[in-house]
Formats: C-alpha cells, structure tokens, sequence
C-alpha cells in the first residue's frame, strides 16, 4: 500500500467511523478501509493498540502520520484535500467549533443509542442522557433555521461531523420528524453524490474503494 494511500480502520456499527467513512464516500477519494471487530475485542489487542493507543476507532493512516478520534480525523481530511473545509477562514474555524460542540452534546445522542441497542442499563441513566440527546438535536434543529448547511454556503465537516453521529438516532428512539429542519437537512445530505447510510457504506471486511473522480 503506497504511503500517500488513504487508510482507515473502523467499524460496522461504529458512528465515530461512519464520519470519516461519509467524507470520504462523498469526497470521492480513493482510500482502504481496514475493519475492526469492536465485538471480539480487536480495538484492545496489541496490534491495533501500537496504531490507536486509546483503543477505539477510527484511525486514520496517511503519509506517514496516524491521526485518531473522528473529529481530528475529519479536520485532518479536510485541511489535506481540500473538501468540505469551508470557502472562508472563519468558516473554515466556524466547522470545527461545530465538530468541537459535536464531541460535547451530540455525543449524547450516541449514548442513547448505545445503552438502548447493545447495553441495557438502569432507566435512571436513560432519563439523564436522553434530555442532553433532545437538547443537542433541538440546537442543530433551530441553527438551520432558514438556511442548508450548518456554516456557509454548502456542506462541511461540520455537516458531516454533526450528521454522522445523528444518524443513528432512531435506534435510540428519537424520530427526526420531531425536528423539520434537521429531517430537511439530512435529505440534502443524503441528495449528495456518494452519500450511503451507515449499512450500506461501512463494510464488514478489509475493502478497497476506488475513487470515483
């Protein structure tokens, strides 16, 4: 694998590897996509930690470097090609204050997801993270009133970001059409070329993808 080959290791159920797999996808770009069995425990074995120390997806391997966390992941994609960066300075800052805000409250909407699909937990734990879940929705929600995309004129990683941990948000019970405009939102999103939900875009096996320019 050449060292200016894109390579990233997620997972199938993974919303943190959905992010970087959606840029991608919808960047168009060539990359590799290295899968990480998260149910037989592959994220905690040697091999994977000597690449992700904190033992989590996604990782990202690129001309020698490797980047971790979604977010770094995506502003690291955005300031190496060139997509979804934003047209302007400040928008360019504005998304990743998005992807900032994202880690702290969206997050929630992940935890409820979680604790509804693979772990059940005391109903006290539910009854505090799905108000913050709701509120982080409700937030996006009343941002796009009146315009598209999150910052600017047209997507960025702030979209992709915030979308790409939301997107799950009905395996926690949470029906979008509560929100107009984020059910808006997502059906621009998903009008873009390449765009795939989860299932259908993150594979269950090492795959090559090929670029689509």
């Amino acid at each position: 694998m050449s060292d200016d080959r894109l390579t990233l290791y997620g997972s199938f159920t993974s919303s943190s590897s959905y992010k970087p797999m959606l840029y991608l996808a919808l960047s168009g770009l060539p990359f590799s996509f290295r899968t990480v069995n998260l149910k037989n425990g592959v994220q905690k074995q040697p091999d994977y930690l000597a690449i992700n120390r904190y033992g989590q997806v996604p990782a990202l391997r690129h001309r020698g470097l490797t980047i971790v966390q979604s977010n770094v992941v995506l502003d690291y994609l955005a300031r190496t090609t060139g997509h979804f960066a934003g047209g302007t300075e400040q928008e360019q800052w504005t998304a990743r204050e998005w992807l900032s805000w994202e880690a702290d409250n969206i997050t929630n909407v992940a935890k409820v997801r979680h604790y509804s699909r693979f772990r059940a937990v005391d109903p006290a734990v539910m009854d505090y993270f799905r108000p913050l879940a709701e509120a982080a929705i409700g937030f996006v929600d009343r941002s796009l009133e009146g315009r598209e995309w999150l910052v600017g004129s047209g997507p960025t990683i702030a979209d992709i970001g915030c979308w790409g941990r939301m997107v799950f948000m009905a395996e926690g019970g949470l029906d979008i059409a509560r929100w107009p405009n984020v059910l808006a939102w997502s059906e621009r999103l998903k009008a873009m070329p390449g765009f795939a939900l989860p299932y259908d875009l993150i594979p269950k096996k090492d795959q090559e993808f090929p670029s689509r320019a």
